[in-house]
């Protein structure tokens, strides 16, 4: 049996994929976490923000911030689910590239263990035919 796994090249390419695809899976996870922790205190900011209005045009103002002010919730609200769903087809890639790594990990074990096998049968017949020989050798005067 051959030592060297035949399919080693493609199981590092398989390994490079899942890799590559576990860095963009922490890229889309960190992404998205740090959206929802930017909205999060955007929505902070702005409960605590109160707007006593003196007159009518600090009332308008304070209208106008908060008209703003929501605008910016939605257009973050929007890149939040934005972001979730580039994370989960990052998972949904990730997921596909260990799935095909992990067979051809498989296989290599099974490959080696063939090998290991091959190795102790053949020792063994090394083995028998030594001490069938020392065996004949002592039973023949």
């Amino acid at each position: 049996m051959n030592r060297q796994f035949s399919l080693a090249g493609l199981l590092r390419l398989r390994q490079a994929e899942q890799t590559s695809a576990e860095s963009g899976l922490a890229a889309a996870n960190s992404r998205s976490a740090s959206l929802r922790v930017r909205r999060a205190e955007a929505r902070e900011v702005l409960a605590e923000s109160d707007g006593h209005a003196g007159d009518s045009a600090s009332l308008l103002a304070i209208a106008a911030a908060r008209a703003s002010s929501q605008s910016m919730l939605a257009e973050l609200d929007a890149l939040v689910a934005s972001a979730e769903a580039d994370a989960d087809a990052a998972r949904a890639e990730y997921t596909e590239a260990k799935r095909r790594a992990v067979g051809l990990e498989k296989l290599e074990v099974r490959h080696d263990a063939a090998f290991v096998a091959s190795l102790l049968n053949a020792e063994q017949g090394v083995l028998d035919e030594i001490a069938s020989t020392s065996w004949h050798r002592k039973a023949t005067p």
